[in-house]
Protein backbone atom coordinates (compact mmCIF):
# COMPACT_ATOMS: atom_id res chain seq x y z
CA UNK A 1 0.00 0.00 0.00
CA UNK A 2 1.44 3.36 -1.04
CA UNK A 3 1.90 5.77 1.85
CA UNK A 4 1.40 9.40 0.87
CA UNK A 5 0.24 12.54 2.56
CA UNK A 6 -3.46 12.83 1.74
CA UNK A 7 -4.16 16.09 3.57
CA UNK A 8 -1.77 18.87 2.59
CA UNK A 9 -0.69 20.63 5.80
CA UNK A 10 -1.06 24.19 4.55
CA UNK A 11 -4.62 23.65 3.26
CA UNK A 12 -6.17 21.47 5.94
CA UNK A 13 -8.42 22.18 8.87
CA UNK A 14 -7.42 20.44 12.12
CA UNK A 15 -9.97 19.50 14.76
CA UNK A 16 -9.62 17.83 18.15
CA UNK A 17 -12.62 17.18 20.41
CA UNK A 18 -12.89 15.02 23.53
CA UNK A 19 -15.38 13.85 26.12
CA UNK A 20 -15.44 11.49 29.07
CA UNK A 21 -17.84 8.55 28.86
CA UNK A 22 -18.71 6.42 31.86
CA UNK A 23 -18.10 3.09 30.11
CA UNK A 24 -15.04 0.85 29.69
CA UNK A 25 -12.66 1.63 26.84
CA UNK A 26 -13.10 -1.88 25.40
CA UNK A 27 -16.85 -1.38 25.00
CA UNK A 28 -16.46 2.05 23.36
CA UNK A 29 -13.72 0.79 21.04
CA UNK A 30 -15.90 -2.15 19.93
CA UNK A 31 -18.80 0.15 19.06
CA UNK A 32 -16.52 2.47 17.08
CA UNK A 33 -14.57 -0.34 15.38
CA UNK A 34 -17.81 -1.63 13.85
CA UNK A 35 -18.01 1.35 11.52
CA UNK A 36 -21.60 0.55 10.55
CA UNK A 37 -22.56 1.80 14.06
CA UNK A 38 -21.29 5.33 13.47
CA UNK A 39 -24.31 6.65 11.51
CA UNK A 40 -26.26 6.18 14.76
CA UNK A 41 -24.26 9.02 16.35
CA UNK A 42 -23.59 11.17 13.26
CA UNK A 43 -26.42 13.69 13.07
CA UNK A 44 -26.22 14.35 9.33
CA UNK A 45 -27.12 11.55 6.92
CA UNK A 46 -24.19 9.18 6.50
CA UNK A 47 -23.72 5.78 4.95
CA UNK A 48 -20.69 3.69 5.84
CA UNK A 49 -20.09 0.44 4.00
CA UNK A 50 -17.38 -1.96 5.13
CA UNK A 51 -15.31 -3.14 2.17
CA UNK A 52 -12.79 -5.13 4.23
CA UNK A 53 -11.40 -5.17 7.78
CA UNK A 54 -9.41 -2.01 7.03
CA UNK A 55 -11.29 -0.37 4.17
CA UNK A 56 -14.68 1.34 4.17
CA UNK A 57 -16.71 3.55 1.83
CA UNK A 58 -18.22 6.72 3.31
CA UNK A 59 -21.00 8.90 1.86
CA UNK A 60 -22.09 11.92 3.89
CA UNK A 61 -24.02 15.13 3.36
CA UNK A 62 -21.85 18.22 3.28
CA UNK A 63 -22.45 21.93 3.05
CA UNK A 64 -23.23 23.94 1.07
CA UNK A 65 -26.70 22.73 0.23
CA UNK A 66 -26.21 19.33 1.85
CA UNK A 67 -24.69 17.77 -1.25
CA UNK A 68 -23.33 14.24 -0.91
CA UNK A 69 -19.60 13.56 -0.86
CA UNK A 70 -17.91 10.16 -0.83
CA UNK A 71 -14.51 8.71 -0.12
CA UNK A 72 -12.79 5.46 0.71
CA UNK A 73 -11.10 5.29 4.10
CA UNK A 74 -8.30 2.99 5.23
CA UNK A 75 -7.59 2.07 8.85
CA UNK A 76 -3.84 2.61 9.15
CA UNK A 77 -3.43 1.94 12.89
CA UNK A 78 -5.61 -0.28 15.06
CA UNK A 79 -4.72 -0.86 18.71
CA UNK A 80 -7.62 -2.76 20.29
CA UNK A 81 -9.31 -0.86 23.12
CA UNK A 82 -6.93 2.12 22.63
CA UNK A 83 -6.77 3.65 19.15
CA UNK A 84 -8.18 3.62 15.63
CA UNK A 85 -6.47 5.82 13.03
CA UNK A 86 -7.48 6.26 9.40
CA UNK A 87 -6.80 8.19 6.23
CA UNK A 88 -8.73 8.63 3.03
CA UNK A 89 -7.43 7.27 -0.23
CA UNK A 90 -5.87 9.64 -2.75
CA UNK A 91 -9.06 9.90 -4.83
CA UNK A 92 -11.19 11.27 -1.97
CA UNK A 93 -13.50 14.20 -2.69
CA UNK A 94 -12.57 15.53 0.75
CA UNK A 95 -9.08 14.31 1.70
CA UNK A 96 -9.04 13.48 5.41
CA UNK A 97 -7.15 11.65 8.13
CA UNK A 98 -7.80 11.18 11.80
CA UNK A 99 -7.88 9.07 14.90
CA UNK A 100 -10.04 8.21 17.87
CA UNK A 101 -8.31 7.42 21.17
CA UNK A 102 -9.76 5.64 24.19
CA UNK A 103 -7.86 6.35 27.42
CA UNK A 104 -8.71 5.77 31.06
CA UNK A 105 -10.04 9.05 32.46
CA UNK A 106 -8.38 10.64 35.52
CA UNK A 107 -9.30 8.87 38.74
CA UNK A 108 -10.42 5.87 36.68
CA UNK A 109 -13.73 7.69 36.13
CA UNK A 110 -14.72 6.33 32.73
CA UNK A 111 -12.94 6.67 29.41
CA UNK A 112 -11.61 9.80 27.76
CA UNK A 113 -12.54 9.61 24.06
CA UNK A 114 -10.57 11.98 21.81
CA UNK A 115 -11.29 12.45 18.12
CA UNK A 116 -8.65 14.21 16.01
CA UNK A 117 -9.42 15.00 12.39
CA UNK A 118 -7.65 16.77 9.56
CA UNK A 119 -9.43 17.45 6.30
CA UNK A 120 -9.19 19.58 3.21
CA UNK A 121 -12.57 21.37 3.08
CA UNK A 122 -14.48 21.93 -0.14
CA UNK A 123 -13.79 25.52 -1.12
CA UNK A 124 -10.62 25.62 0.99
CA UNK A 125 -10.37 27.85 4.07
CA UNK A 126 -13.18 30.08 2.74
CA UNK A 127 -15.47 27.03 2.50
CA UNK A 128 -14.57 26.09 6.09
CA UNK A 129 -15.36 29.64 7.25
CA UNK A 130 -18.74 29.62 5.48
CA UNK A 131 -19.55 26.21 6.98
CA UNK A 132 -18.75 27.59 10.44
CA UNK A 133 -21.11 30.53 9.91
CA UNK A 134 -23.92 28.17 8.89
CA UNK A 135 -23.38 25.89 11.91
CA UNK A 136 -22.17 23.07 9.64
CA UNK A 137 -18.45 23.22 10.50
CA UNK A 138 -16.81 19.83 11.01
CA UNK A 139 -15.63 20.69 14.53
CA UNK A 140 -19.23 21.34 15.55
CA UNK A 141 -20.31 18.09 13.90
CA UNK A 142 -17.58 16.09 15.68
CA UNK A 143 -18.54 17.63 19.04
CA UNK A 144 -22.21 16.81 18.38
CA UNK A 145 -21.35 13.22 17.39
CA UNK A 146 -19.32 12.80 20.60
CA UNK A 147 -22.26 14.10 22.69
CA UNK A 148 -24.59 11.66 20.93
CA UNK A 149 -22.05 8.83 21.37
CA UNK A 150 -21.79 9.61 25.09
CA UNK A 151 -25.57 9.63 25.50
CA UNK A 152 -25.99 6.38 23.59
CA UNK A 153 -23.23 4.57 25.48
CA UNK A 154 -24.30 5.80 28.93
CA UNK A 155 -28.10 5.63 28.59
CA UNK A 156 -28.69 3.41 25.56
CA UNK A 157 -30.55 6.23 23.79
CA UNK A 158 -29.92 9.57 22.13
CA UNK A 159 -32.06 12.43 23.47
CA UNK A 160 -34.12 14.25 20.87
CA UNK A 161 -36.69 17.00 20.68
CA UNK A 162 -38.25 15.61 17.50
CA UNK A 163 -42.00 15.21 17.76
CA UNK A 164 -42.27 17.41 20.83
CA UNK A 165 -44.79 20.22 20.69
CA UNK A 166 -43.56 23.78 20.57
CA UNK A 167 -45.45 26.11 22.84
CA UNK A 168 -45.67 29.84 23.01
CA UNK A 169 -43.12 31.46 25.28
CA UNK A 170 -44.55 32.13 28.70
CA UNK A 171 -45.03 35.74 29.62
CA UNK A 172 -43.27 37.02 32.65
CA UNK A 173 -45.56 37.66 35.63
CA UNK A 174 -44.07 41.14 35.74
CA UNK A 175 -45.09 41.91 32.16
CA UNK A 176 -48.17 44.13 31.87
CA UNK A 177 -50.79 43.38 29.26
Amino acid sequence: MKSTIVVPGNQCVKITRACTIMRPAAELYQFWRHLENLPRVIKHPATITRVSEVESRWTVSAPPGDREVSWTSLIINDEPDRLIAWRSTEDAEIPNAGSVRFEIAPGNQGTEVTVSLEYNPPGGKLGAWLAKLSGEEAGQQVADALRRFKALMETDEIPTTEGQPVGEPQKSKRAKS
